[in-house]
């Protein structure tokens, strides 16, 4: 039996995948988080108002949605409602995360996996002919990581969402001169994505695959008119009809979480099967987005790849379309009033037990508290990462399978490992807590 260890870059966190095979028979392939983090611990004993600081610390790249994950689940334990101006600019904040993550994972992990037989390095390696790409990724990704500073009062480690509401507003000044920001880096997105969809086409006639097509199941916490805020999960069946509505707190009704001996993250199983979150979940579930650029891209989408759409590789283009929502959808929220009262509401600290979810860049995140004394007894976080684990092992098995063969191990399954758990984007840091 022999076993190839594959260490993966262009990813957020440490992780590497395990193929072991006999001769041409694949016998598995094990995607291991390489690192620990501890945050379910450590958080034992801390001051449960001081959770929405403590815990954007998990990650510098979903700081965003783990503060706002732990402020709602603190006001499920309160019994709070924050004020519906307030809900806006933290939706704006998840807005930001979505433009600088998707911006990220788009044009600077993925996009170097496109061209030629073997790939580029890095988005800076593209040539003399493509010098701009990076720059203008830059640009786009700097639209986001501003708008989060804007909304959240700093980038990394945001702080102005608190329990019953934000702390402070958005001015008119910095809400205009976010709009003029993002109004800019709307049509350099697009660009680079129309550039991005000319090279994925190029990679799936030269590779003749767009990775593992089987119909699963897909998990989101999205509505219509969302800005990746939603409380209710919703799962849909390989065929496309929705299977499940739940409140997110609900999750351990419908989702089991499975320990996996060889990583230091769980995976989440839905009826026993594997199932996908993230971009294309999302877009499976949404028949339109909202913003006319967005839903013509959608439309596109849907004619060249179906519904609902199933291939791996796809998640990449799903990101695109989101990013361009995600730019759509701030331009309108950065017009209303965002300074006006109320953006708090008053609240009494109590004992009890608070879960928040919210959608983050990679599916469904949710917090899960239990408070004693002020003090954080247990806390659970469920990872969107996790969501993907057992779907990502099942595409590196497909992958696996196509380039170890009789006639020997192609040079092109290292790639094929890294565009299958590139599409998936996952963060390592946030999954092993």
């Amino acid at each position: 039996m022999g076993t190839l260890t594959i260490p993966l870059s262009r990813i957020e966190g440490h992780a590497q995948v395990v193929i072991a095979f006999s001769g041409s028979t694949v016998l598995s392939a094990h995607f291991q988080a390489t690192e620990l983090r501890g945050f379910e611990f450590f958080v034992q004993g801390a001051p449960a108002d001081q959770l929405p600081v403590i815990v954007p610390r998990i990650c510098g790249v979903c700081s965003t949605a783990h503060h706002i994950a732990a402020v709602k689940a603190l006001e499920h334990a309160y019994g709070v409602t924050p004020p519906e101006r307030a809900v806006r600019i933290r939706e704006l904040m998840m807005l930001g995360q979505l433009i600088q993550n998707q911006a990220t994972s788009v044009f600077l992990f993925t996009m170097p996996d496109l061209p030629g037989a073997t790939g580029l390095p890095s988005v800076f390696h593209f040539g003399a002919e493509n010098a701009d790409l990076a720059p203008k990724a830059l640009q786009v990704r700097r639209a986001g990581t501003d708008l989060i500073t804007g909304a959240g009062g700093q980038f990394i480690h945001p702080v102005r969402a608190t329990v019953g509401g934000v702390t402070s507003g958005i001015s008119r000044e910095v809400a205009v001169a976010l709009r003029a920001q993002l109004r800019d880096a709307l049509p350099l997105a697009q660009e680079l994505f129309e550039r991005y969809w000319e090279l994925f086409i190029g990679l799936k006639d030269r590779i003749g695959t767009l990775g593992d097509d089987e119909p699963t199941y897909y998990l989101a916490s999205v509505e219509q008119g969302h800005a990746y805020y939603g409380d209710t999960i919703r799962v849909l069946a390989p065929d496309g009809h929705e299977d499940a509505v739940f409140p997110g707190c609900d999750y351990r009704l419908y989702l089991d979480e499975v320990p996996i001996e060889t990583s230091y993250a769980d995976g989440t199983l839905y009826k026993g099967q594997p199932m996908r979150a993230n971009s294309l979940a999302r877009l499976n579930m949404l028949p339109v987005l909202g913003t006319p650029i967005a839903d013509e891209y959608m439309a596109r989408f849907r004619a060249e790849w179906g519904y609902p759409a199933h291939a791996i590789l796809l998640f990449d283009l799903a990101r695109g379309i989101e990013l361009v929502y995600c730019l759509e959808r701030a331009i309108e929220l950065l017009d209303d009033d965002l300074t006006s009262d109320p953006l708090r509401v008053a609240h009494a600290p109590r004992d009890g037990e608070g879960c928040g979810v919210v959608e983050a860049p990679r599916g469904p995140l949710i917090h899960h508290y239990v408070i004693e004394d002020g003090l954080v007894r247990r806390a659970k976080f469920v990872i969107p990462t996790q969501h993907n684990v057992f779907a990502i092992e099942r595409a590196l098995m497909v992958a696996a399978r196509r380039y170890i063969t009789e006639a020997g191990i192609s040079p092109e399954l290292e790639r094929a490992v890294g565009r299958v758990v590139r599409a998936f984007d996952p963060c390592i840091a946030c999954a092993t807590h």
